[in-house]
């Protein structure tokens, strides 16, 4: 089984004493979105566990303490830093803040075990494609050589965008085109893998992969491990990643980017956070005597020796 932590919410960001805690106790309970009063509890053990994945936009707040789980587990770091200020993503640091943060993580976990993310990518009168060439080339010669891969996708375009991201400019076909061209070839000379994430059109003749970006095969070549040959469900239609549980919450993630997928609006987050306990085993509240608790299906997905 694989830990997300987390495509929900970024709690290495905000949540981080909680997160310690769950991998102190060795375990985690995690609500159904969908499902309110069903609850899981995964246990959070390296025999229970295959790899962790952590996702996160400031990893700065567990720089001190994250040899705690990488000492015991099989790890994977998904980075994200993109050309965006304060006025798109407030609750994120600046990019020389973050490009100082991301070197520092790589010398800890080794550049094997992290990837860069740029994404999304969208355009504003401020954010202009050559905005972004210029960007992706400054972190590119800053991170050059210390991640495995860059991972990129474009912003999906969703109603509420229209409240929470007026100044949002839809994205052509060909300015993706050319948008992928112009950062796939400032990927070659810097020498690193650059893929899509999600349902992305195939950029393969701008030396673009188009593998999921977080696939058994990535993860095995991180931590030397070797998974059973496994059907990739993936997420979302176009999808590619490996199935994994999410020790997050939607509606939780104190960041507040304007173009988040997992929060509905930008009060929810502010809201849902007086509800954390850092002793709670949820990330929001505690478990209600209407909740049904039960645990988690851990199978693991490494091969048999």
């Amino acid at each position: 089984m694989l830990i997300n932590i987390s495509g929900r919410t970024d709690i290495v960001n905000h949540y981080s004493d909680w997160m310690f805690k769950r991998f102190e106790e060795g375990y985690v309970f995690s609500r159904n979105s969908l499902f309110p009063n069903s609850v899981r509890r995964y246990e959070l053990t390296p025999d229970k566990v295959d790899c962790v994945i952590f996702g996160s936009k400031n990893f700065a707040p567990v720089l001190e303490r994250i040899h705690e789980i990488t000492e015991k587990f099989h790890t994977y770091f998904y980075y994200t830093i993109t050309a965006y200020g304060k006025d798109v993503e407030p609750g994120v640091p600046d990019i020389d803040t973050s490009m100082e943060t991301f070197l520092k993580l790589s010398q800890i976990v080794g550049r094997q075990r992290m990837a860069w993310r740029y994404d999304p990518i969208l355009l504003t009168k401020k954010y202009t494609i050559e905005t972004h060439f210029k960007t992706f080339e400054r972190i590119s010669e800053c991170l050059a050589g210390q991640f495995d891969r860059c991972i990129f996708s474009f912003v999906e375009m969703y109603k509420k965008h229209e409240v929470n991201f007026p100044e949002l400019i839809p994205l052509t076909e060909t300015e993706k085109d050319v948008l992928a061209g112009g950062i796939g070839k400032i990927a070659a000379k810097y020498g690193f893998i650059l893929q899509t994430c999600g349902p992305e059109e195939n950029y393969a003749k701008y030396g673009i992969d188009t593998s999921g970006c977080v696939t058994l095969d990535i993860l095995g070549q991180a931590n030397n491990l070797k998974f059973r040959e496994l059907k990739h469900k993936g997420f979302r239609k176009g999808c590619h990643c490996m199935e994994s549980r999410d020790m997050g919450a939607p509606n939780s993630c104190p960041n507040g980017c304007k173009y988040c997928y997992a929060n509905k609006n930008a009060e929810l987050p502010r809201e849902n956070f007086k509800l954390h306990d850092p002793d709670s085993p949820l990330l929001l509240g505690h478990l209600k005597e209407t909740d049904r608790l039960e645990p988690g299906l851990q199978k693991s997905f490494l091969a048999k020796e």
